[in-house]
């Protein structure tokens, strides 16, 4: 019950701040809203700030889970790291107006979209880094290379981020011939070489 109660006020807080704004909502709107007291409100927050923070940090477990189940599924390694890497271009675009859970919520607003894209962060490598152990445990992806992508995939994505918020909608064309390359490039840079193999047969 105390679960479904924070719950509810979680995402009754969401709703009226994609409607309203954060400024413009206020606790009295939360209990309003949620037919909850202030008091009971107050029970489960100290003010506004604590339940934006936690809509802040369901909204970016929400993106990490879209990760995870990538993770989870069938998929072979190669293919799963490209999805997980097409799911990670959708927040790479100008203020991620192309995602609907961080569009319905922050409209523009950039700042508030970068701070569940750095609370997501973390946890979407521990997940990156789970497929690559198992495409190199499977003989798909070069151990060495492995080690390396994700800093390579970091440091691309923040300048990818940076860069697609510089750009206007018309340059969006060129954008998506972009994104399908470089996605090529990198999946293709883990591939364990068909030459590296024999090598690695010639040598032992």
């Amino acid at each position: 019950m105390v679960v479904k109660t924070r719950e509810k006020l979680i995402e009754v807080a969401r709703q009226l701040f994609a409607h309203k704004g954060v400024e413009n909502t206020t606790m009295n709107d939360i209990a309003a809203a949620s037919d909850k007291g202030r008091r009971t409100i107050y029970t489960y927050f100290k003010n506004k700030r604590e339940i934006f923070n936690a809509v802040i940090e369901r909204e970016s477990n929400q993106l990490v889970e879209r990760m995870r189940d990538v993770m989870k599924s069938d998929l072979s390694p190669e293919q799963k790291i490209r999805e997980l890497l097409k799911r990670r271009f959708e927040l790479t675009d100008p203020v991620a107006t192309r995602h609907e859970m961080l569009r319905s919520f922050f409209g523009r607003d950039i700042k508030r979209i970068e701070r569940i894209k750095k609370l997501a962060s973390a946890k979407e490598l521990e997940v990156l880094r789970e497929i690559l152990a198992e495409g190199v445990r499977k003989g798909v992806f070069d151990s060495v290379q492995a080690e390396r992508f994700p800093s390579a995939v970091t440091m691309f994505f923040h300048g990818a981020d940076y860069m697609m918020s510089k750009l206007g909608s018309e340059d969006m064309r060129m954008i998506d011939f972009t994104r399908t390359e470089s996605l090529d490039f990198m999946v293709g840079s883990l591939l364990l070489k068909p030459a590296a193999a024999d090598d690695v047969g010639q040598n032992t």
